[in-house]
């Protein structure tokens, strides 16, 4: 029995793949991974699709909990956003599955593997780099990258057998996860337009946002929430609550242009408001808390391992020694946040850690201190602008030239 395990969304691209890889003779396993995405009816959905397609045996497994501890703690900490903007939504998330294709390969000793990716995408470089960096023995299938095939050829095909598809999956591409739910259709492949609102669905729009601001509070032990408005709850029920506020006041909408894995330019809508509210309330706290060089080496290598996360080199060495030094810099990343919602806008009004260098007994910006006094801050700011005066003035033609090695 030739048995080959496919990464399962029930959507378009896996649906045909099922079929197509029974007609070339494999026995399918089909494979759901909940990364936080799906509702109670979703799953059904999927289980219930998987019958339809007359799989062999079907998977679901929640990776909810290790999702989070293994890789959302980490964007977190790091206040990740490619571009600026854009929270790692779907990425990450595929590490996950290729783990668990490996894991069910290697329990249901299949010799082959597969997944719904096109060949112009992202997802099929992290699908593959993960699998054959866990387990190079397996042979990978992507059938949508094989054929190149259109995808209103693959509607008409499963039409044709008697799958319906909902109409939203002809104009675009749906991904829901923890992160944040991202969205490519037609409008993403140009840089001028925007998707419709309707696609955004369970967002409120901002001319039906409550016109009363919302001021919630999150605390943070080193560096992860661990309350919301005094009330103790896991990382993840942190983040379910914060979507559901965020969504709310129609926070976190986007849209991000960048640069893809194979060096193309790409285009992805997204809404995630609970990592953006996260993010946006630890870096503030971050701020009172970390010297100046701990912000500023902290966020350079956090880019780093935000560039390793998102184009597929999670299992990269070196993503473990940053894993270290963003551990590392956390240790007193502990306060609360203080955030307001209104109208698509967050705002982090206050914090306050007990570990604040900010310290109005020691001195108070622009106006008095204890530490030092008047002669000793003009002394240091002569000795430390030295340099750019010295500098200026051999710009100025100030200095001559010497002749000859100058010895000290």
């Amino acid at each position: 029995m030739k048995k080959i395990i496919l990464a399962f969304s029930g959507g378009l691209d896996t649906s045909y793949s099922v079929l197509w890889l029974k007609k070339k003779g494999f026995t399918v396993i089909t494979m759901t991974v909940d990364t936080g995405g799906f509702s109670n009816a979703e799953k059904d959905l999927i289980a219930k699709k998987a019958e339809e397609l007359k799989v062999f045996k079907h998977y679901f497994l929640d990776a909810k909990k290790e999702f989070y501890q293994k890789i959302v703690t980490f964007i977190i900490k790091g206040n990740i956003l490619r571009g600026g903007v854009y929270p790692l939504c779907a990425g990450p998330e595929r590490i996950i599955i290729a783990e668990k294709l490996v894991e069910i390969a290697q329990k249901e000793q299949a010799d082959y593997v597969a997944h719904g990716s096109t060949g112009a995408g992202n997802d099929q470089v992290r699908f593959d780099v993960t699998i054959n960096t866990l387990a190079p023995k397996l042979s990978i299938i992507a059938p949508i990258r094989q054929l190149s095939i259109q995808r209103n050829d693959e509607i008409k095909f499963l039409k044709k057998q008697g799958l319906m598809i909902s109409n939203q999956t002809k104009s675009y591409s749906v991904n829901k996860g923890m992160l944040g739910t991202t969205i490519g259709g037609k409008e993403t492949k140009n840089s001028w337009e925007s998707p419709p609102e309707e696609v955004y669905e369970g967002i409120t729009p901002i001319s039906q946002t409550p016109d009363q601001a919302e001021m919630i509070t999150i605390k943070f032990n080193k560096g992860l929430p661990v309350a919301l408005n005094d009330k103790k709850f896991s990382g993840a029920k942190i983040m379910e609550k914060l979507t559901l506020l965020g969504s709310y006041h129609g926070i976190g909408k986007g849209i991000h242009l960048g640069t893809t894995i194979l060096g193309i330019k790409g285009r992805v809508a997204f809404f995630s408001p609970a990592i953006l509210i996260l993010i946006k309330a630890h870096q503030e706290l971050e701020k009172l808390v970390l010297t100046k060089d701990q912000l500023f080496w902290k966020k350079t290598l956090s880019e780093v391992y935000g560039n390793l996360l998102h184009e597929a080199l999670y299992f990269h060495p070196l993503a473990r020694d940053i894993e270290a030094m963003i551990g590392s810099s956390q240790k007193y990343v502990t306060g609360e946040a203080r955030v307001k919602l209104y109208k698509g806008n967050l705002t982090v009004e206050g914090v306050r850690s007990p570990y604040s260098l900010l310290d109005p007994c020691v001195a108070v910006y622009g106006e008095k201190n204890t530490l030092w006094d008047g002669r000793e801050a003009e002394g240091f700011s002569k000795i430390y602008g030295l340099e750019s005066i010295l500098a200026a003035r051999l710009s100025q033609n100030e200095v001559a030239p010497r002749k000859g090695v100058q010895h000290l």
